[in-house]
C-alpha cells in the first residue's frame, strides 16, 4: 500500500483568502486504556515548504517522529499542546475529552484564524475555537494536521515513557498504555494505577476475565477474590495521584524537545 503524503492544498486555499495563522490540528491517544489524550495544534508560516518525511505519524516509525518534531517547531510559526487527564476521560467519555485537549492546544498557539482538524464534522466546536474545517483522513492529507499528529505522537509516547518508570511493569514504554497482551497480563498481576482509564470496558474485561460478565459488583456468582481486585482497584492507590498526568502535559511541551530521554518531573 503506497503511502500518502501530505499536502498543503488546504492551507493554500485558506491564505490565499488572506489568512495567515491557519492551525492543524489532531490528537493521540483514544484508544488506549491508560494515559491522558493529548493535542497538538500547529501553524505554519503561509507560503512555506513541506519538511520531508512528515506525514501521518501512525505511518511513521519512533525513530522518524523523533528527528521530525523538532524541525517541526522549529519551522512552526506555533505549536500548542493541550490533554486531558484520565480523571476527565473518565468523567466526560473520551469522545468529549478529545475535543477538550484539542481545545486546550489551540488555546495555546496565541491566537489563530482558521482551524483544520482531522476527523468528522464536531458539533458545536466553531462556538468554542471559531471557523474550522474538518478533513476526513486528514493526518494523511493534510500538511498541518500531519505535524500536529506527529508533535502529538511525541508528547504522548514520551510522557508515558516517564510514566513507565513510575509504574514499572506494565510496558508502557514500548506498548503506550494500547491493551496488548503483556499489558492485559500486568494488569491481571498487579491491578489498576490511577492512571489506567476506569470507564473503558476493555478494562472491566481484562480485570473480570474475558468470560465473565462485567458487573462483578453485583454478581452474588463471582468469586469472593473477584470481588476483592474490583473493590481494591476502584480507589487509586494515591487519591492525590490521578491528575498527576494534567501537571507533566502542562510542563511537556518545554521538555518534550530537550532530548529523547526525559526524567520524571520533580515533585
Amino acid at each position: 500500500m503506497a503511502v500518502i503524503v501530505p499536502t498543503l492544498r488546504h492551507e493554500r486555499r485558506l491564505w490565499n483568502d488572506g489568512l495567515t495563522r491557519v492551525a492543524g490540528v489532531d490528537e493521540v491517544g483514544v484508544a488506549p486504556t491508560c494515559g491522558a489524550v493529548v493535542a497538538a495544534a500547529v501553524i505554519m508560516k503561509p507560503g512555506c515548504h513541506r519538511i520531508p518525511g512528515v506525514r501521518d505519524s501512525k505511518t511513521l516509525s519512533m525513530a522518524q517522529r523523533e528527528r521530525l518534531a523538532p524541525l517541526i517547531r522549529a519551522r512552526a510559526v506555533a505549536v500548542g499542546v493541550g490533554a486531558a487527564s484520565v480523571r476527565e476521560i473518565d468523567q466526560l467519555n473520551i469522545y468529549h475529552a478529545t475535543h477538550l485537549a484539542m481545545r486546550r492546544a489551540i488555546a495555546r498557539l496565541g491566537g489563530h484564524e482558521h482551524v483544520m482538524v482531522d476527523g468528522n464534522r464536531i458539533a458545536g466546536f466553531e462556538h468554542l475555537v471559531g471557523p474550522y474545517s474538518n478533513i476526513v483522513d486528514g493526518d494523511a492529507k493534510v500538511y498541518s494536521i500531519a505535524c500536529a499528529s506527529v508533535v502529538a505522537k511525541v508528547v504522548r509516547d514520551r510522557m508515558m515513557t516517564l510514566l513507565a518508570a513510575r509504574y514499572p511493569g506494565y510496558g508502557w514504554e514500548h506498548n503506550q498504555g494500547y491493551a496488548t497482551l503483556d499489558h492485559r497480563t500486568a494488569i491481571r498481576a498487579m491491578g489498576l494505577t490511577p492512571f489506567h482509564r476506569r470507564s473503558f470496558l476493555a478494562l472491566q474485561r481484562t480485570l473480570a476475565g474475558d468470560q465473565l460478565a462485567f458487573d462483578m459488583f453485583g454478581d452474588p456468582a463471582a468469586s469472593p477474590d473477584t470481588h476483592e481486585l474490583l473493590d481494591r482497584e476502584a480507589v487509586p492507590v494515591m487519591a492525590d495521584d490521578a491528575m498527576l498526568d494534567a501537571a507533566d502535559l502542562a510542563t511537556l511541551d518545554a521538555l518534550v524537545f530537550d532530548g529523547p530521554a526525559l526524567e520524571p518531573a520533580a515533585r
